[in-house]
């Protein structure tokens, strides 16, 4: 999804930053932004402010990974809970399938999960020293 653009928040106390900061990079996270915005039970979210230091298993160099959301939410038994949020197309929470001939598309996409898989398992680490949760939510998850 190419569309991007900015977000203005209805419930401004519920947003943690700068409202006027926020952008969303495809149609999924502008809906995922409605729904903290609208839902009762998110007591506050924030759009890429936390920020995951992770090593790149493509250069082997220190990088910053800006998961998309942080979400503090009261779930159905009352208790509250922190989640950080990345959204993704599930076509990019998978391995590429092996082809028999190795095209420019194919190489993008074996560094394409290289790199996400590195992000995300230093992000889960980082949410588990912290008591949160991290969770990836596709096009399927958002009901598109």
């Amino acid at each position: 999804m190419a569309y991007r653009g900015k977000y203005r928040p209805e419930n401004l106390s519920k947003y943690v930053g700068d409202p006027d900061k926020i952008t969303y990079r495809s149609l999924w996270e502008r809906k995922f932004m409605l729904f903290c915005d609208n839902e009762p039970n998110v007591i506050e979210w924030a759009s890429e402010s936390v920020v995951v230091p992770y090593i790149s298993p493509i250069d082997g160099k220190w990088h910053r990974y800006y998961v998309d959301f942080i979400v503090r939410m009261r779930e159905s038994n009352g208790t509250i809970k922190t989640k950080l949020i990345e959204i993704k197309p599930k076509k990019q929470c998978k391995p590429p399938m092996k082809r028999k001939k190795v095209t420019r598309k194919y190489l993008t996409e074996v560094k394409r999960w290289g790199v996400n898989s590195a992000k995300w398992e230093y992000a889960t680490q980082y949410a588990e020293n912290r008591g949160w949760e991290f969770v990836i939510l596709t096009e399927d998850d958002l009901n598109v």
